[in-house]
């Protein structure tokens, strides 16, 4: 038995040598960008961001139970995200870093509330009725960005209240189905749908209607209600077709965008020569021109990485995604309560549609709208929120983990009273 043990504890961990991998894999990737450019700056983020992800990844899981390999994924692509943005602005690559531990934190708190949230009915209904405040405040003191009315000033800060609502809703319409309060969950996010049509924002009406779609499918399994939700969401994108000109004008891009390649179809045009001209390899890490895109660092974020890194690289980024959404499943399909258990499927459906509606607009699969890669794009609030439903999904996975403990502990005693 003590050889077996002495072998056993000789083998190599795979957590660690991935975190080992990924740690130094930026430490590398920094420290090329110092070489090239003589900045200090990149010194300083080839230490910070591996150090940040030592903790998300490493720490968290000692302090309570958690899911190591969905902390490793999560991590790298911050950190890509971070590196890309720095090599093409230092500015906003420091500030992302910024956002990336603020971020970490925000998880730990999220994670800290599902594992020990006890009083969920109180709560529920103060984030619903902050979340209608929340998506009211852009129509009264908003400003406009790309023919959405979503964002709010603060100073000489900017927040999108949609990013932090829809951690809310996610945590209220899973609650309440969860106690089979199905026309309550439905008219919650209808009004919110209703807010967000109002302010334009239909990329992240479409990301909260598939979202509590799912959930309502996923708790009552009714295809009349399936059903009755897809006929309205395809109603609702054609009555905003109608009424928005710039949802023609984002479709008419997606049909034809070198009709306009210098003006309206310019962003995507340029998207799509910067991945042809990566190739399969990339150009190498601080050798593209992708900045020529508009808006590189938010909405073609992903036509950058192609761009630098390759397609086989960025092909592993969705292999990533997908590891998360397929540990997310696997998390909710483990949950003991259905509350939990709808819980981490909201998470895992948002992730999913919201890489799929990006990513799809990049590559001209549909047409392009105006929400972020998840933990990748720039903006604090973007980044922050997309941490917080790991936040989420982690604790629900750390309650799963403590229950499989307990349950070991009591299999333990009782056999131990066996006669």
């Amino acid at each position: 038995m003590k050889k077996e043990k002495k072998s056993a504890s000789r083998r190599p961990d795979p957590g660690k040598a991935m975190l080992s991998a990924i740690m130094a894999f930026f430490f590398l990737g920094f420290l090329m960008l110092a070489v090239k450019d003589g900045s200090w700056q990149s010194c300083l983020l080839a230490l910070v961001v591996p150090v940040i992800i030592y903790f998300g990844t490493a720490i968290i899981p000692k302090i309570f139970p958690a899911d190591q390999l969905l902390l490793s994924l999560t991590n790298f692509l911050c950190a890509l995200g971070v590196l890309t943005l720095y090599r093409l602005s230092p500015q906003r690559g420091l500030a992302q870093a910024v956002n990336y531990g603020v971020g970490v934190g925000a998880m730990l708190l999220c994670i800290l509330l599902v594992r020990y949230g006890r009083h969920w009915k109180g709560l529920t209904v103060l984030m619903m009725g902050g979340s209608l405040f929340l998506l009211a405040l852009p129509l009264l003191i908003g400003s406009e960005k790309n023919g959405a009315k979503s964002w709010i000033n603060i100073g000489s800060l900017s927040a999108q209240p949609s990013e932090i609502v829809k951690l809310a809703l996610m945590l209220c319409v899973s609650y309440l189905l969860s106690h089979r309060k199905v026309v309550l969950s439905v008219l919650f996010a209808g009004a919110c749908l209703l807010l967000l049509m109002v302010q334009k924002d239909l990329g992240t009406a479409l990301l909260y209607f598939g979202t509590v779609l799912i959930l309502v499918f996923v708790a009552t399994g009714s295809k009349l209600l399936l059903g009755a939700g897809l006929a309205g969401g395809a109603g609702a994108a054609v009555v905003g077709y109608q009424m928005f000109a710039h949802v023609k004008r984002r479709v008419a891009i997606w049909i034809d965008p070198w009709k306009d390649a210098s003006g309206a179809g310019y962003q995507i045009v340029q998207s799509l020569i910067a991945i042809v001209n990566g190739g399969l390899w990339g150009v190498g890490l601080g050798l593209g021109n992708a900045s020529v895109i508009p808006e590189y660092y938010n909405d073609f974020i992903f036509s950058v990485i192609l761009h630098e890194f390759g397609i086989v690289f960025g092909l592993i980024v969705l292999c990533m995604y997908v590891f998360i959404v397929v540990r997310g499943i696997m998390i909710a399909r483990r949950s003991r309560t259905v509350f939990h258990a709808l819980l981490a499927t909201a998470c895992a459906s948002l992730i999913a549609l919201q890489t799929f509606v990006i990513i799809g607009g990049n590559i001209k699969l549909i047409p392009l709208t105006g929400v972020t890669l998840p933990f990748i794009s720039y903006g604090g609030t973007s980044l922050v929120s997309s941490l917080c439903v790991i936040g989420l999904l982690q604790g629900v996975a750390s309650v799963n983990e403590a229950g499989v403990r307990e349950d070991r502990h009591l299999a333990m005693l009782s056999g131990g009273n066996m006669p």
